[in-house]
């Protein structure tokens, strides 16, 4: 009887999508199994979640570790080598997830480097550099909605390439995003490419605002908890905007396809909040929630899935935000500093997984008599 709590998320027109990658999952059948019997439909991955993999599980990375270090590669070339390998073998997983979708689920996403986040050029040639290296038709790269980020969506989508933008607080960036993924569609256009083989979802980040604005409330506002959601209804509100448009129209007409709003930073903080409340308040068609596990096997157990959580509660979102701004936050601020704080913790992540896999090639090198 759980198993169809998932189902009726599904049915709702929520696609399921994993937030979590790791070796031995792939290697045991783990996502194979979640896939058959779980719903799920992709796989997000971002520099916190390889660190943790690669970081914590040296048995299953530990071959691939000693040939690289024998050949004596990079540090930075040893973590792409295993980070791609990793998700090239989680797009063959999905692979029939993709077919049986035209291409619009059965997805996995793998992020530039985060210390590229400001330069729109570095992002560019290391999106291209991703697509190669992954070599699979159902990748997503992963751009961060920064404003050096938005020329960069622009111009791998326009080369074809299958882009998820990531790092999305406001919805002021998110109407830029999708004014870059119009731009960059219009750009594959009128390059003779297929729009139909290209792929965009964006991540709009959900969680991370209730934390922020929470602590700027105080523990005694009856607002506490509406931040979030209401930012992600309108978020979606701008979405509906943009997609019935005369220019996503003429983009529609020649096989393009929509940009999903994709909820992410979905487990919940806050142990006052329900553990389901980022998936159970955030659903109606066209949208991908992608959870960590224990929030997938929360809903799973417990998800109050009652049909569209978006559409019918604009008016109440724009008015939890009014409320909000008259409570003295500055949601301005707000998504600023979260912005700073994401690229900032993905960096942190990135270089402490340098680290460790910098050490753990040198151990192999020993180990090996290089």
């Amino acid at each position: 009887m759980t198993s169809d709590l998932l189902a009726d998320l599904s049915a709702a027109g929520v696609s399921i999508w994993l937030d979590d990658l790791d070796r031995g999952r792939l290697s045991g059948g783990g996502l194979a199994e979640l896939v058959a019997s779980s719903s799920v439909v992709g796989v997000t991955t971002n520099p916190s979640i390889f660190e943790k993999a690669i970081g914590g599980d040296s048995e299953h990375y530990a071959e691939q570790m000693r040939d690289l270090a024998i050949r004596g590669v990079s540090v930075d070339e040893a973590v792409r080598a295993m980070t791609t390998r990793d998700v090239r073998w989680a797009c063959d997983v999905l692979r029939d997830t993709y077919e049986a979708s035209s291409g619009v689920d059965g997805r996995v996403s793998i992020e530039v480097d985060p210390r590229f986040a400001f330069d729109t050029e570095a992002t560019i040639a290391e999106g291209r550099e991703l697509h190669w290296a992954v070599d699979r038709s159902n990748v997503l790269i992963k751009v961060p909605a920064t404003l050096e980020g938005l020329p960069a969506i622009t111009a791998l989508i326009g080369e074809g390439i299958s882009v998820n933008v990531t790092l999305i607080f406001s919805v002021d960036r998110y109407r830029a995003v999708l004014d870059a993924w119009l731009a960059g569609l219009e750009r594959a256009r009128d390059n003779g490419l297929n729009l139909a083989n290209i792929e965009s979802v964006a991540s709009f980040f959900v969680s991370r605002v209730d934390t922020e604005v929470d602590k700027r409330l105080g523990a005694d506002s009856s607002l506490l908890g509406t931040a979030a959601i209401a930012n992600a209804r309108i978020a979606y509100e701008a979405f509906s905007s943009v997609m019935a448009s005369d220019r996503w129209a003429s983009l529609a007409a020649v096989g393009a396809h929509e940009q999903r709003p994709l909820w992410a930073s979905t487990g919940v903080k806050d142990p006052n909040y329900s553990d389901t409340r980022y998936v159970d308040q955030l659903v109606t068609k066209n949208v991908v929630n992608t959870m960590p596990e224990a929030t997938l096997n929360a809903v799973r157990d417990h998800g109050k899935i009652t049909g569209d959580t978006i559409v019918p509660f604009y008016g109440d979102a724009h008015e939890a935000l009014v409320a909000i701004t008259a409570a003295g936050v500055d949601m301005d601020d707000v998504v600023a500093r979260l912005e700073r704080e994401g690229v900032d913790k993905f960096i942190a992540a990135w270089e402490g997984l340098l680290t460790v896999v910098s050490k753990a090639l040198e151990s192999a090198r020993h180990a090996a008599g290089r």
